[in-house]
């Protein structure tokens, strides 16, 4: 009855601070063919529609230009402030007819196309950044991109978000113009719609802190400049409430910022260190087995995989093993990704761990993935610097959709 009145009390608590009347909220869904998490929102004074991946660890607004048209876009010239706020690159300039993503004398920008591995040179730009809900955002900075880079990217898709902890990512600059905390909340849908929520700041139970890889990981920086994506410190994995037996170093970041855990919504599924994967799924696959769940045929990317008929079900998805990480800070909390989050149901017939094997020299030792966030509340808070999250809302009877 406690933890009831507790998860009720939790759920009245999300609902009312995502729907604060100061908040910026954008709405999120699913892309079923690359399981990629699109937002749409409008640019410019023609109000265009923009269709762009949500990409956690991006350090701005990118997207294609070459049919857009505004009357109040106008490009950042070189060595302004705004152009050092962007950690502007040179200058760039164009011998084509003046157009958006096509000027001289303007701040230089490396928008970066991961499911292409392409980096461009383009330039930075202002213009009005217009939100499902929400004050609009005038003279918002970005990026334009070529429309033949776009490859990869999900259908309908010309652009990418960046939420990483730079000045010009969405949420900072909201933050700045609309003088709201700076703090945002994702909630990715499995089905239906999610939420961007930025300026809200929901106390979700569990929290831990987010800390500094001291290596950039953009694939273009200055010696000495920082990650801007999301790490926190995990010290351990448990399976079925078991720790793993691994090594200390593959959870601890070096002095050439490789190791560690960051949070991404690029990665499809949590991607892990050879040495810590193959551990992982033997130890899923026996607590599995003593579930009487059968094994299948492995489907790739997968490897360990399952009868989806031995599975039983319930409110969160498949009765499976519990993954648990076990989390550094003061508090020493754990985050259980449970049930639906821990598996991938392939068909009718199949269902798989849903963690893949990050080979054996990974930048970073463990990714977390989009899957393993879906249905799952989850914080930034880069006031304090902590993550918080709800873990799966379907446990609590409701979804991203609902919220």
């Amino acid at each position: 009855m406690a933890s009831l009145l507790c998860s009720t009390l939790f759920l009245s608590l999300i609902i009312s601070t995502v729907a604060a009347q100061n908040s910026l909220i954008l709405p999120i869904r699913k892309d079923p063919k690359t399981s990629q998490h699109i937002t749409t929102f409008r640019m410019g004074s023609n109000r265009a529609a923009i269709n762009a991946v949500v990409d956690l660890g991006g350090p701005f607004l990118w997207f294609s230009c070459n049919d857009y048209s505004s009357a109040t876009y106008a490009p950042i010239p070189c060595g302004s402030a705004k152009c050092e706020a962007a950690k502007g690159i040179g200058c760039v300039s164009c011998n084509l007819p003046p157009r958006p993503g096509c000027t001289n004398d303007t701040c230089g920008a490396s928008p970066y196309n991961p499911f292409q591995d392409v980096l461009v040179t383009e330039g930075y730009a202002l213009d009005t950044f217009y939100p499902k809900s929400g004050a609009a955002l005038p003279d918002f900075s970005f990026s334009c991109m070529d429309k033949e880079y776009l490859a990869g990217l999900a259908a309908g898709a010309t652009g990418m978000l960046g939420l990483a902890k730079t000045q010009i990512s969405l949420h900072k600059q909201a933050s700045a113009k609309l003088k709201l905390a700076d703090t945002f909340s994702l909630c990715l849908p499995s089905s239906g719609a999610g939420k961007l929520a930025i300026g809200i700041k929901p106390k979700s139970v569990k929290s831990t802190p987010l800390i500094v890889n001291p290596v950039s990981t953009y694939p273009i920086y200055t010696t000495g400049d920082a990650s801007d994506e999301y790490f926190i410190e995990v010290k351990a994995i448990a399976v079925a409430g078991a720790r793993l037996n691994l090594k200390d170093s593959y959870f601890s970041i070096d002095k050439n910022g490789v190791g560690g855990t960051k949070i991404s919504t690029l990665q499809n599924f949590t991607a892990v260190h050879n040495s810590i994967y193959k551990p992982l799924a033997r130890a899923f696959a026996k607590a599995a087995s003593d579930m009487r769940i059968k094994s299948a045929a492995a489907v790739a990317p997968f490897r360990a995989c399952f009868r989806s008929d031995s599975i039983a079900r319930t409110a969160a998805g498949p009765a499976v093993p519990e993954i648990e990480l076990v989390l550094g800070g003061k508090d020493a909390t754990t985050w259980t990704i449970r049930g639906a989050n821990v598996v991938v149901e392939i068909d009718e017939k199949t269902t798989c761990l849903g963690f893949v094997d990050g080979g054996s020299s990974p930048r970073t030792s463990v990714v977390i993935g989009a899957h393993q966030l879906e249905e799952n509340l989850v914080e930034f808070d880069l006031v304090s610097s902590r993550l918080r999250f709800s873990e799966n809302l379907l446990l609590m009877n409701t979804s991203c959709s609902k919220i």
